[in-house]
This record gives C-alpha cells, sequence and structure tokens, in this order.
C-alpha cells in the first residue's frame, strides 16, 4: 500500500498519530459505475479523543467540551465518500479530522471590551430624528380643504 502525505498537523508541532487512527471502509453510493459495486471506497476515520496522549492536556478539555455533541464514547468520528477511490477519501477524512481539531482546540476568542458611544454622536442622531418628524408631520393633510 502506498503511504498517505501525513502527518496531519492539528497546530504547531501537534498532529494526529497515525497509531491512534482507526479505519474502516465500506461499499460508497454515488458515482462509479459497475465499480462501485465491488469495491470498498467509503472511509471512516475514528479517532478515541478521550483516551489519547497526542494531545496537550488543555487541547484535550476543550476539544472534549466543543465536540461533545458528535462524540461517541470519546470517539470521534469521519467519513468521506465523495471521491471514486478509497486513497482519496482517506486523504479527505483525515484532513477533515485534522481540521475538525484544530477548530475544536483553538483557544475561546478575547472578550469584547465595552466601549461608549460618543455624546456626538447620539445629539446627532436625536436631531436628525426630530427634523425627521418634522418634515412628517408636514405633510399631514389639515390645510388642504
Amino acid at each position: 500500500m502506498v503511504s498517505m502525505s501525513g502527518p496531519y498537523v492539528i497546530r504547531g508541532s501537534v498532529s494526529l498519530p497515525e497509531a491512534e487512527l482507526m479505519w474502516r471502509f465500506s461499499r460508497s453510493s454515488g458515482p462509479g459505475g459497475q465499480h462501485v459495486n465491488t469495491s470498498d471506497s467509503q472511509a471512516e476515520l475514528r479517532f478515541d479523543l478521550a483516551r489519547t496522549e497526542a494531545l496537550p492536556a488543555v487541547w484535550k478539555e476543550r476539544a472534549l467540551q466543543r465536540l461533545a455533541g458528535r462524540l461517541v464514547d470519546g470517539v470521534v468520528t469521519v467519513r468521506a465518500s465523495e471521491h471514486r477511490s478509497q486513497w482519496r477519501n482517506r486523504e479527505a477524512a483525515a484532513v477533515r479530522l485534522a481540521s475538525l481539531l484544530a477548530e475544536a482546540t483553538a483557544p475561546p476568542p478575547r472578550p469584547r471590551r465595552p466601549t461608549r458611544i460618543p455624546r456626538g454622536i447620539n445629539e446627532r442622531r436625536l436631531r436628525e430624528k426630530k427634523q425627521r418628524s418634522q418634515t412628517k408631520r408636514g405633510r399631514t393633510g389639515r390645510d388642504w380643504q
């Protein structure tokens, strides 16, 4: 078998360990003609997030919290079946898992620092509202009889 173009880097020097990736292949729906009935081209990649030692503890906690809805017994699963070849589906699944973990382990955004609206802007807004009110009041049909 041809080696894959890994290692799949999550962020910095942390990458997906090949030993902890569990692969499963099955028949894929979609294009392929007669070939699709005989080959297992769909790739399913499983990664045990709860038991891995490859991620720093802080990242692991963050990922477990953010991916809680996707996990089954601490395992995250990614499927790929968009390509006709198993090899390309393996590549797609591994890249998808790496980007999913990169997003899940990213540090939280900085909290927004609240700012006050300058007084001049507020006064201008009120002045324009009053002007608009005068314009509309002038359109009433009281004087038209």
